[in-house]
């Protein structure tokens, strides 16, 4: 069966990694927190937000995007960003994707940014992006209807 893998590096609000685990769980992916967090699991803005779902997650807590990089070589990658101009519905995922996100203030490093995986949900020209939780939401949905996941 198909696999997606959302990567959250340094993510920096409890809520946003609260919702996204939760949809984790519910559509059967794996989740890596990658790198420096803002808030601890621990926090209870982020136990409130996965509710009762934290103890379902298949987390994966991660030091670095090399470390994740060593242990899958093969990966998938795919890093979202507004700096791209390659819409992820002109994509066609594989199994064993990873959906990389940034934190919310900043976004991903340029290093990610500016490869050829690097791609963007479209939104209006001029505006700040979409919230965390949504993106992953959205981009998730999109490689299950390409997989035919659920």
């Amino acid at each position: 069966m198909a696999k997606i893998n959302i990567v959250l590096y340094e993510p920096e609000i409890p809520q946003n990694t609260g919702n996204i685990a939760r949809l984790c769980v519910c559509t059967g992916s794996s989740l890596y927190l990658v790198g420096k967090l803002g808030f601890a699991l621990t926090d209870k803005y982020t136990k409130r937000a996965g509710m009762d779902y934290w103890q379902h997650v298949d987390l994966h807590r991660i030091n670095s995007m090399d470390k994740l990089f060593e242990q899958f070589p093969d990966g998938k990658f795919y890093y979202l960003t507004t700096k791209s101009k390659k819409k992820y519905t002109d994509i066609q995922f594989e199994d064993e994707v990873f959906l990389v996100f940034g934190p919310e203030s900043r976004g991903l490093p340029q290093e990610y940014v500016t490869r050829d995986s690097a791609i963007t949900i479209p939104m209006v020209k001029g505006e700040r992006s979409l919230n965390l939780s949504n993106s992953v939401a959205i981009v998730t949905y999109e490689v299950i209807r390409q997989l035919k996941i659920l």
